[in-house]
């Protein structure tokens, strides 16, 4: 398999990749990390609210536009919202809509890079004028009469784009079972060795330190019986966060060592989970699921993480003994149920305080405030849908 690019000024080109061994025996609940991997790669498609939330007119209007997927910039402080209707940037704090693109039809896929003019769009829902299988790169700083002059590349694949992301200098563009690493400069390189039935929608890569044409053998770790449904890296890469499909626990684990950290316990019964994250400092960790709540727990200083009951009672059996042992969540919130949405942490707001933020498919932005005791507030309410562009202030 061999990708195509193109640029606007005619330039065609092969990119080539590196296969992987043919073949790997691969446990269920298994994932695979490289000892540098520090950034993540996330098939950012999440499930569409299922649910009715009558939570005023706004809100259904929202969910009658179509939101596709969600994606936070690299430092969070935006993100872009694929639409049946294009594409619509957010500033977080404040929350205030920065610009749209309606020019590219429906959309599956965006991502920003930072808080530049470049997107990288993937066509995709009702009525898209581009294929699943292409990735643009729009400048939409670019002034032309023309909407087509603003298209500086198109890479075209011979299978759907499950997620892309870009850095200053590369786009890393996933499909089903490759990766390709582009740089941006000579539009020539892209190297990644995969092994082919490992399915990338939930998978970590860092490739930072790695250098076109090198290769080395991954190491896995065996986080759950059951298959992996969400993974997460902090920013150092040192630590990796896994859950399964039951949704049931959250295990951290060293990926230099392969040890596991700790077990965090989101509940007891199954449930769905859409988002894993790390705080910038790695201080606390939090997940949703189409459970509605949204959990925070401290890894720092894991003493402030609830314990169940039970640990106060003597001598249990093995089984009970893993339930007792558990962390439970420091805080919680609530979102709508059944509804996928995007949850960072922010930087802390004072010494005792810290902030985080719920992007809803449904609409709906969500601002919370928790501190060390697991006291948490709600500081803000809005229906990003329904907020003008700044310039139209």
């Amino acid at each position: 398999m061999r990708a195509i690019f193109r640029s606007i000024t005619g330039l065609r080109g092969d990119v080539s990749t590196y296969r992987g061994p043919d073949t790997i025996n691969r446990d269920e609940g298994a994932f695979l990390l490289s000892p540098t991997w520090d950034s993540i790669l996330q098939r950012p498609r999440k499930p569409r609210c299922s649910q009715k939330i009558r939570l005023g007119f706004s809100v259904n209007m929202a969910q009658q536009r179509g939101v596709n997927s969600l994606q936070f910039n690299q430092d969070q402080s935006c993100f872009c919202c694929a639409m049946e209707t294009g594409v619509r940037i957010y500033n977080v704090e404040p929350l205030m809509e920065k610009g749209h693109l309606e020019q590219v039809g429906s959309v599956a896929l965006c991502s920003m890079l930072h808080r530049s003019n470049l997107l990288a769009v993937v066509g995709g829902g009702v009525s898209p004028k581009f294929s699943e299988i292409s990735v643009l790169i729009w400048d939409d700083a670019r002034e032309s009469r023309d909407p087509k002059d603003k298209l500086v590349l198109e890479f075209t694949f011979t299978k759907p784009v499950l997620a892309v992301r870009m850095r200053h200098d590369k786009i890393i563009i996933v499909l089903k079972n490759r990766i390709y690493v582009t740089h941006f400069q000579t539009i020539q390189s892209s190297f990644l060795s995969l092994i082919p039935e490992i399915t990338l929608k939930d998978c970590l890569v860092d490739l930072s330190n790695t250098k076109p044409g090198t290769s080395s053998a991954p190491f896995t770790i065996n986080a759950h019986q059951s298959e992996i449904a969400c993974v997460a890296l902090n920013q150092p890469g040192s630590v990796a966060a896994s859950a399964s499909r039951k949704g049931t626990l959250i295990r951290l684990f060293d990926t230099t060592t392969r040890d596991k950290l700790v077990e965090l316990r989101r509940g007891t019964d199954p449930a769905t989970l859409y988002c894993i994250n790390f705080s910038h400092d790695s201080s606390f960790l939090c997940a949703s699921s189409d459970k509605g709540t949204v959990h925070i727990f401290a890894l720092k200083d894991t003493k402030l993480n609830r314990r169940s009951a039970l640990a106060r009672v003597g001598k249990v059996g093995p089984v009970i003994g893993q339930y007792v042992d558990s962390q439970w969540s420091l805080a919680s919130f609530t979102v709508p149920a059944e509804c996928a949405c995007i949850v960072p942490l922010g930087k802390n707001t004072s010494k005792n305080v810290n902030s985080v933020i719920a992007i809803c498919v449904d609409g709906t932005f969500h601002k919370y405030v928790f501190t060390p005791d697991g006291n948490c507030n709600r500081e803000a309410f809005d229906v990003y849908l329904d907020i003008c562009d700044d310039d139209d202030f």
